[in-house]
């Protein structure tokens, strides 16, 4: 399941959405040009439980929670990750405006990388992706958004039909299956060589729910869904305007 787009109408260039899927995109060629000392590079710049739990003998590991945020594992990751970031950031950030958006992003990065660690933190393996800053963006986007419309593409072989499913459904299963794979595998060998931070996720998710309202801009109007068939249609809280409906 791939999310294209959705339909909420937006009035604002997403600036720092596209800022950040520049740099994810920078620093992943970056890795790329390492070349034969991509490992040694990774192990040197990606969050590494054990060695965070020990930051107090090593403070500057502390840095690597950030620069850990934008490298990928490989092609498939950095791509799933930008599309996420892609449909659901602009319209979070739409709401809350750039700066605002892009704290919320970064702390949630922060916070995601802070439970991953908790959940494993005997793990030598370096931990790295957006994951979990994207995450903070679908649970304040499932706060702010919840009666949207998600445009998912299903690949089936040589056909690629694309569904609409409502924000709510799409986010709250995507958070299921964090949690229940989470809790599957906290404990087991996985958490400590390796795997998809499932952890990172949820706690990512929670803070973005956490801090959806605090961070929005409260628009006066009322919220406006792009409907590509009959055009602009209030469904939203609010009164007033908006009017740029949102592409696939």
């Amino acid at each position: 399941m791939i999310p294209i787009g959705d339909n909420v109408a937006r009035e604002h260039y997403p600036f720092v959405t596209y800022a950040l899927i520049g740099l994810n995109v920078w620093f992943f060629s970056i890795e790329l040009g390492q070349g034969p000392a991509i490992e040694r590079f990774i192990a040197a710049w990606g969050v590494v439980p054990a060695r965070i739990m020990l930051w107090h003998q090593v403070p500057w590991v502390l840095i690597t929670i950030l620069t850990g945020m934008f490298l990928h594992a490989g092609w498939l990751h950095i791509i799933g990750n930008m599309i996420f970031l892609g449909v659901f950031g602009r319209s979070v950030e739409d709401d809350m405006g750039h700066g605002r958006f892009l704290f919320l992003y970064l702390a949630a990065g922060i916070v995601a990388t802070v439970v991953q660690v908790a959940a494993a933190p005997a793990s030598t393996v370096p931990e790295l992706g957006a994951s979990g800053a994207i995450a903070g963006a679908l649970g304040a986007y499932l706060l702010l958004f919840p009666r949207a419309k998600v445009f998912i593409l299903i690949p089936l072989l040589i056909f690629f039909p694309v569904l609409v499913f409502p924000a709510w459904f799409v986010l709250i299963w995507w958070f299921l299956i964090q949690l229940v794979s989470g809790l599957h595998d906290l404990g087991s060998i996985q958490s400590a060589t390796g795997g998809v931070a499932y952890w990172a996720h949820v706690g990512g998710f929670i803070f973005g729910l956490a801090f959806a309202w605090p961070l929005s801009r409260g628009r006066p109007h009322r919220i406006r869904y792009y409907d590509p068939v009959h055009g602009l249609a209030h469904l939203g809280g609010g009164s007033g305007g908006g009017s740029t409906p949102a592409p696939l």
